[in-house]
């Protein structure tokens, strides 16, 4: 829902908005442009079961963080939300990367996969809609290319996007140079060697801050998350 959020984003310009006022500028004022009130609030839902749109949710807070200051990282920003956040969705990480680059991604390859995942859950019809839907993500991503016909391309990385990445996989309690061989980091379709020097990039420009001594690395997010939220984050790990 790029475009949706671009929208937005755009009507609701403070990062520190609460969760009512992005509900009502979607439902209220229909800044997203949805013909009927049943479209407006089914909207509003999508958009809170993948994003939050809630600035207590830290995932959600973060995202708007580098929202805001990596305009070409957006289209992965909000996939990587959409993942962390919606459990077909990541499910289906596996499936997308196991296409080489350039190989042709079928839609009913997608839903036997997604199918497979909770065989008989779904009917026909959601299949289809399912796999419609997530191929739609995909080509949103860059992952894939193509209307009709889905192709497997790269993604294109951006600091944003590795630094958030790496946030994801702090959240999940994980630490130094493993954070650079997460789910999230793979998904960017670069290499470590490219994923450090873009994190490298997103320190200077004071995102997050990379320390390297050697083969050792610590990755800390002083700008993004609170002292009660790595209190928290300490407790799980």
């Amino acid at each position: 829902m790029l475009k949706e959020l671009r929208l937005l984003f755009s009507f609701v310009d403070a990062p520190n908005a609460d969760k009512d006022l992005y509900l009502r500028a979607i439902v209220k004022d229909n800044c997203i442009n949805k013909r009927s009130d049943k479209t407006r609030n089914l909207t509003a839902r999508h958009l809170t079961h993948l994003y939050g749109l809630d600035p207590k949710i830290t995932l959600f807070r973060c995202f708007r963080y580098f929202w805001e200051r990596d305009k070409e990282g957006q289209p992965l920003l909000a996939l990587l939300v959409a993942i962390a956040r919606d459990a077909i969705l990541k499910s289906c990480v596996t499936f997308i990367q196991s296409y080489a680059m350039g190989q042709r991604v079928n839609r009913e390859a997608l839903e036997g996969f997604i199918d497979n995942l909770e065989p008989g859950r779904f009917s026909p019809a959601t299949l289809k809609s399912t796999a419609q839907n997530i191929n739609s993500s995909w080509t949103q991503s860059g992952h894939l290319r193509g209307r009709v016909k889905k192709v497997r391309t790269e993604a294109k990385a951006t600091p944003g996007a590795v630094s958030f990445a790496l946030l994801l996989g702090y959240l999940s309690g994980v630490r130094g140079e493993s954070l650079y061989q997460t789910e999230y980091v793979k998904l960017l379709d670069c290499t470590m060697e490219e994923s450090i020097e873009l994190s490298v990039e997103g320190s200077r420009k004071g995102w997050i801050v990379l320390k390297r001594l050697g083969s050792i690395i610590e990755v800390l997010f002083p700008s993004l998350l609170s002292q009660q939220e790595m209190e928290w984050v300490r407790e799980q790990s």
